[in-house]
């Protein structure tokens, strides 16, 4: 609309400067006459109207153009507060991205964790889901450990050059049979995760042995296994049946309690 008004004036412009040529030219005679005065007046009067009536739309266009710049100072601060409202709206949806995005991220972590413990969960179940089935059978093993031991102790004692009847092969064919037996469980006990193991000379730990009674042996350390009266058993790295076991004790120490008893 400016541009218009701009190019109006520019044209009027023209038009003026057009009219003061013609009137120069007019009065550059060096001899006018009368006819010529008049068409002079003429376009002197003509000349200032069209002067009164450019510098009317002059005004008419500085009014415009006022108005113009008034209009674009209400819209400029308008779109200020727009833009204001854009931005206070975007912070409001990039805080809302962000919670969402943390929740996300926490829930996510999570569900991982789940996912970690039930794999765990289920890893411990397959692994000990024999557990209690082992353990019944561990009274069993004891059982043809020490009937293998007493058999074998027997047949070292007996004389085999008096053996009319055989008793000694058969004995040994028992005691064969007993300890193969033995070792075919002990492998079965291994396939599967048991594992015997015999504490001897260890220092006593409450988490692998069960103290049955104190032994004074000055000649081991204190607190540590001298005997074992039944061997433990793990099922993988748990401990299942712990070792029952006689720990040693300092000799002045055991003496010194006994004093204390004595009525």
């Amino acid at each position: 609309m400016v541009s218009g008004q701009v190019s109006l004036l520019h044209h009027s412009a023209l038009n003026s400067s057009a009219f003061q040529w013609f009137g120069f030219s007019s009065s550059a005679s060096t001899r006018p006459n009368e006819k010529e005065t008049a068409q002079s007046g003429n376009e002197q009067e003509d000349r200032a109207e069209d002067d009164a009536a450019a510098d009317e739309k002059e005004a008419s266009v500085s009014d415009e153009i006022n108005k113009s710049d008034l209009q674009s100072d209400l819209s400029r601060d308008e779109l200020v507060k727009l833009v204001v409202e854009r931005e206070e709206l975007l912070k409001l949806k990039e805080e809302e991205h962000e919670k969402m995005k943390d929740k996300v991220l926490r829930t996510y972590a999570e569900m991982e964790n789940v996912k970690e413990r039930t794999r765990r969960e289920a890893e411990n179940t397959k692994k000990f889901a024999i557990q209690n089935f082992a353990k019944s059978l561990l009274d069993v093993a004891d059982n043809l450990s020490r009937a293998s031991s007493a058999a074998r102790e027997s047949f070292s004692k007996i004389d085999t050059s008096n053996d009319a009847s055989g008793a000694v092969l058969q004995l040994k064919t028992l005691l064969e049979g007993v300890e193969m037996t033995e070792k075919q469980l002990t492998e079965v006990f291994k396939k599967f995760g048991v594992e015997k193991y015999d504490p001897i000379n260890e220092e006593f730990d409450p988490n692998r042995h069960n103290a049955v009674f104190q032994v004074p042996d000055a000649s081991k350390p204190v607190d540590h296994v001298a005997v074992v009266l039944k061997a433990g058993y793990k099922l993988h790295d748990r401990v299942i049946r712990p070792a029952e076991v006689g720990v040693t004790v300092a000799v002045e120490q055991r003496v010194s309690r006994q004093k204390i008893q004595t009525p």
